[in-house]
């Protein structure tokens, strides 16, 4: 696995948690809003902070992209 890889996995664990959702709902958000080209795009930046940072993060750019989006 790349390190680009486990690095979205990690994303996707930190806001699971973070965020009481299941595996599924996450994927199926980070689809929508392209998180996944989000984050890895955004790995050298972003791979330096903490998961609190991530989810926080991760919350801004979907609000951006859907102000209405209860997160």
């Amino acid at each position: 696995m790349s390190e680009t890889m486990a690095f979205m996995v990690f994303c996707v664990e930190a806001y699971k948690n973070a965020k009481a959702l299941t595996g599924k709902q996450v994927d199926a958000l980070f689809r929508r809003y392209g998180l996944y080209e989000y984050l890895q795009e955004s790995y050298d930046v972003l791979h330096t902070t903490g998961h609190q940072y991530i989810v926080k993060d991760i919350d801004a750019f979907i609000a951006v992209r859907n102000p209405d989006a209860t997160t």
